[in-house]
């Protein structure tokens, strides 16, 4: 295996309130930087697998091993300290942490919980709300339900497009817009371009994922 280039990142505070004395105070670098670095290592990896192909066949082991390992690592890190917020790791930490837990997608339980965390966090100022949105989201749609703030999107005949919607276009860029997002449709220009849409590989893949989504217990 290909060992990942290693960048260091300032644990940087942007969160609001507290003063800034306060915040370096607060502030675990070590923790921030074992987060950030964990999030770097999956990112790594995921680029050496996308760049062979085999990424996109299915949930690639060596992903779901580094994804698996991760979610290990930041379950005790909450059972210790609690969420991530900003103010313990600063922002690059939180959102390490953050991203995490939105690929701890084999630990259905974990990632709820995670969730449920973020809500508690961003509502008392503690981590950006964007944050809550997104792993609330792919929670939904592992679930089968249709989510609430469009940041989960998929390859369809018209190119890229958001999975199914609990309201109208209009109700959840009304949503987007409070938490500082863009709107569906800017989103959608903004996107890479896809390639040629193929039904049959598309078919394929859904059968794989639901496949997936029962065997981990998302859906029975």
């Amino acid at each position: 295996m290909r060992a990942p280039r290693t960048t260091f990142t300032f644990c940087m505070v942007m969160a609001p309130g507290p003063s800034r004395r306060q915040e370096r105070n607060h502030l675990n670098e070590a923790l921030c930087n074992e987060l950030i670095q964990m999030d770097e290592y999956d990112q790594a990896v995921r680029a050496e697998l996308a760049a062979d192909g085999s990424l996109f066949d299915g949930y690639h082991p060596r992903m779901a091993a580094v994804h698996d390992a991760n979610a290990a690592r930041l379950r005790a890190i909450i059972a210790t300290h609690g969420w991530p917020t900003e103010l313990l790791v600063g922002a690059d930490g939180a959102k390490a942490a953050h991203r995490i837990a939105q690929h701890s997608i084999n630990h259905p339980d974990f990632m709820r919980e995670c969730r449920r965390l973020l809500d508690e966090a961003s509502a008392k100022g503690e981590a950006p709300r964007w944050q809550f949105a997104f792993i609330d989201d792919r929670i939904r749609v592992y679930e089968g339900l249709p989510q609430r703030y469009a940041t989960q999107w998929r390859g369809g005949p018209n190119g890229l497009e958001p999975y199914p919607l609990d309201d109208s276009v209009q109700v959840v860029d009304e949503r987007r817009s409070a938490l500082g997002l863009p709107t569906i449709a800017e989103q959608r220009g903004s996107a890479p371009a896809e390639s040629a849409w193929d039904p049959e590989a598309a078919r394929r893949h859904e059968e794989l994922e639901l496949a997936w989504r029962r065997s981990v217990g998302w859906i029975k």
